[in-house]
């Protein structure tokens, strides 16, 4: 099984992961929801049922982005990926803003809440089924990179902090007599899982706009260019990221008096050791003789590090 098929089985598997433990805590806090009447309870059922409709889409969005490129997608579906993140970031945004709604609503009436035990038992149980899903999510997102899985890993480790929120607002609600903290910590939740999405939604948003690769990453791969004794410099890199692949493209300065063959010949070893350190990445290389000057007057932006 190749590196590409391998990242694939994983992801499929974190998302049957996610869906599997979401589709418990549905029916877990749907009950203690209706026993306890806690706003906070409310709050991470919803959530809870969200996680479940998103876990299906992450599910959907991996199992596209594993698609081999075809004549309409030659660059691939990796793309799919970062659209399952947007669809969970928007279903969490929506989640957050009824949650808030409801908190509001609840305090201005005064409710309280009841079955305390039972509402904090249903959270402890949560907890601890979250933790094992989180575990072996870390475990696919350090083997793969998948931005849906990491998204999902996002909204599931607020879930720990949406738990302990419930199980801290049943004690003073109930035992506490603090009347009014039920929806107070509700609204918390809420807060918590706007901020979530907006953080969530950075790198799927980098990834639709073809954001350039981090500094540190376009500096490593200019450095392995480096490498090569042939190469006089390189300008107009570009780089993306679409799902599991990473695409480049740049232009090198050779020897002009080079012949075609000699030139092709280096572009196979640049391209093989450039694989060697940066895996599953399509590479487009475009070899000058050196010091040309572009229509527009300007020469290589970038030169090639001394490490010859």
């Amino acid at each position: 099984m190749t590196g590409r098929r391998k990242s694939a089985a994983l992801n499929r598997s974190a998302a049957i992961a996610s869906i599997t433990v979401a589709l418990f805590l549905v029916a877990l806090k749907a009950w203690a929801a209706w026993s306890t009447g806690s706003t906070a309870m409310l709050g991470s059922l919803a959530d809870t049922a969200l996680d479940l409709i998103a876990s299906i889409a992450t599910l959907v969005g991996v199992w596209i982005a594993a698609q081999p490129e075809d004549e309409e997608h030659r660059f691939g579906h990796g793309k799919a990926e970062a659209l399952a993140a947007m669809f969970q970031i928007v279903l969490i945004s929506i989640s957050a803003l009824g949650l808030a709604a409801r908190a509001v609503e609840q305090f201005l009436a005064g409710s309280r809440t009841d079955a305390a035990s039972e509402g904090i038992g249903v959270s402890l149980i949560a907890m601890a089924a979250t933790l094992a899903l989180l575990t072996w999510q870390r475990h696919v997102i350090r083997r793969t990179d998948s931005l849906a899985i990491t998204t999902d890993h996002v909204h599931y480790q607020s879930d720990l902090l949406l738990n302990l929120a419930v199980i801290a607002a049943l004690a003073l609600d109930q035992y506490g007599g603090i009347a009014g903290a039920d929806p107070l910590f509700g609204l918390a939740i809420a807060v918590w899982l706007a901020w979530g999405a907006w953080r969530a939604s950075q790198r799927a948003v980098n990834e639709l706009m073809d954001r350039e690769w981090p500094e540190e990453k376009r500096a490593r791969f200019v450095e392995v260019l480096a490498h090569h004794p042939e190469l006089r410099g390189v300008h107009d890199l570009r780089t993306r990221t679409s799902g599991q692949r990473d695409f480049v493209q740049f232009h090198v300065w050779v020897d002009p008096r080079m012949t075609l063959g000699a030139a092709h010949r280096i572009m196979d070893e640049v391209e093989d050791r450039l694989k060697a350190e940066f895996p599953d990445v399509e590479i487009m290389i475009h070899p000058e003789p050196e010091g040309l000057i572009d229509e527009e007057g300007i020469a290589a932006e970038e030169v090639l590090p001394d490490t010859r």
